[in-house]
């Protein structure tokens, strides 16, 4: 006996409907295997120093070559030394042969390496936008979970561990089950000082780590349109925060002006047949969704975390709500009902897969401007990627850093976390435009407050956790 079948236009048209997810998902699937999964094929794989030789050699020893070495990339950005003059000598432990290694296996195979001195190193995620190797539509994937970054250019990327590493780099395929689907819609517009920051980490706050567990979401709304492209990236960064997949946003125009013209993207006929293409890939209208979550952008004011978890986030004129878990307040030496202004700050992070583009040094530099860090506050700016460095230095910005205070260093991850290597002294607070707060995440002991860079400039000024908005200037009318 047969299912029924939709009766009238309407309803067959309902049913044809498909959301951007299922478009690029139908297309990548190879075959449809037991247990409801699929194989799905995958068209770009990125490695780093901190896993990558571990995936390639596994590989090597079980006499298997990498499928195909034209879509493998690898960077080393995770341990590398930030600091001026930097080699392949790293602070953490042990960490020279991870790079040296992961080098001689990357050659070996013959897939493309940005090395150490490369001048297109930095970190995976920001680089692999500028030069083209993330598409609208492609699946992309590497062993780091903010991989969802690039899902701003309407891709499925998601990160993976060492194991799928190594079929993917065998096979060109890995099993996956399908994820459900989640719309998030941020309308209206955002009011002034908020960023795409606070937008994520409200969303994570409202919902809890887990709100988006199982699902591929999907940002929508005129507050997700009107931001850039640096923008796009710093919301899709964190959906991985918020237990997701994966997160993404429709290609526009914004997106395949951003395309046309980088190295690893298409060209000539190839990329105005790309670009009719890409042009589809969106969700139909009527496209269902397995969950919706909308929230008015109006609402939303800078934001800055509390606790050990970016779901512990409250705005900045907030206080830290009677439902705080005591674990995490005597971690961060806080109480709950306490307000977060006013809190002495020993550091100040700018930096990240998250917030270490141009635009947003830029923002941070405008509100440097003209001034200094306070007292006893150690500040540390690690642009995204060499490009970004060159960009910022062309535009003097690597002067407004360091006249307030700011050290000015070479790309990379940095202290987005700690792997054994450099650190800020045990107990420090530390105010961070990263990504993650967990118990240690930069260092034993380290009291981490991820917010904005603006929120972060600001803080470094007051020597406290301030508000960004009593630091920007008026701006200029036409």
């Amino acid at each position: 006996m047969t299912g029924r079948q939709p009766g009238s236009g309407q309803e067959r048209a309902l049913a044809e409907t498909r959301t951007l997810v299922a478009k690029i998902w139908d297309r990548h699937v190879i075959a449809p295997l037991a247990g409801g999964a699929d194989l799905i094929a995958i068209d770009r794989i990125f490695l780093h120093e901190r896993t990558g030789a571990a995936a390639l050699n596994s590989l090597r020893a079980a006499g298997r070559p990498v499928a195909d070495p034209s879509r493998v990339f690898c960077v080393m950005d995770h341990i590398v030394d930030t600091r001026p003059g930097r080699g392949d000598q790293t602070l953490m432990p042990g960490g020279q042969a991870f790079i040296t290694e992961t080098r001689a296996a990357a050659r070996e195979q013959g897939i493309t390496l940005f090395d150490v001195t490369d001048p297109d190193q930095g970190i995976v995620h920001v680089i692999s936008p500028e030069l083209g190797i993330v598409l609208p539509g492609c699946t992309l994937i590497a062993p780091d979970s903010h991989t969802c970054t690039q899902g701003a250019f309407g891709a499925l990327a998601w990160g993976i561990g060492s194991s799928e590493a190594e079929h993917a780099l065998a096979t060109g395929t890995l099993r996956l089950k399908r994820p459900k689907t989640l719309r998030v819609s941020f309308n209206g517009a955002l009011p002034e000082a908020v960023t795409p920051k606070d937008m994520i980490l409200s969303l994570i706050a409202r919902h809890g780590a887990g709100g988006g567990r199982g699902h591929a979401i999907e940002f929508a709304g005129e507050a997700i349109t009107a931001l850039d492209m640096e923008g796009r990236m710093t919301v899709c960064n964190m959906a991985t925060e918020f237990s997701a997949t994966t997160g993404m946003i429709a290609p526009d125009e914004k997106a395949l002006a951003w395309v046309k013209g980088r190295r690893y993207a298409p060209s000539g006929e190839l990329l105005e047949r790309a670009l009719e293409d890409w042009r589809g890939l969106a969700s139909d209208a009527g496209a269902r969704f397995d969950a919706e979550i909308a929230i008015d952008a109006a609402t939303l004011e800078p934001m800055v975390s509390w606790g050990t978890s970016p779901e512990h986030s409250i705005g900045i004129g907030g206080v830290i709500p009677a439902s705080a878990p005591a674990r995490a307040l005597e971690y961060m030496g806080l109480a709950a009902g306490q307000a977060l202004v006013g809190m002495k700050i020993d550091a100040a992070f700018i930096g990240s897969c998250t917030n270490s583009r141009l635009p947003d040094l830029r923002r941070a530099a405008a509100l440097l401007e003209g001034r200094h860090i306070a007292p006893g506050v150690k500040a540390l700016c690690v642009p995204g990627s060499m490009a970004v460095k060159r960009a910022a230095e062309g535009e003097g910005l690597d002067r407004v850093f360091t006249a307030a205070g700011f050290e000015w260093r070479e790309s990379g991850c940095s202290m987005c976390f700690y792997a054994g290597g450099e650190s800020f002294p045990a107990g420090s607070r530390v105010i961070s435009s990263t990504n993650r707060n967990f118990e240690g995440r930069q260092g034993p002991g380290i009291r981490t407050h991820i917010a904005s860079p603006e929120l972060v400039a600001a803080s470094a000024i007051a020597g406290c956790i301030a508000d960004p908005r009593q630091y920007m200037r008026p701006q200029r009318r036409s």
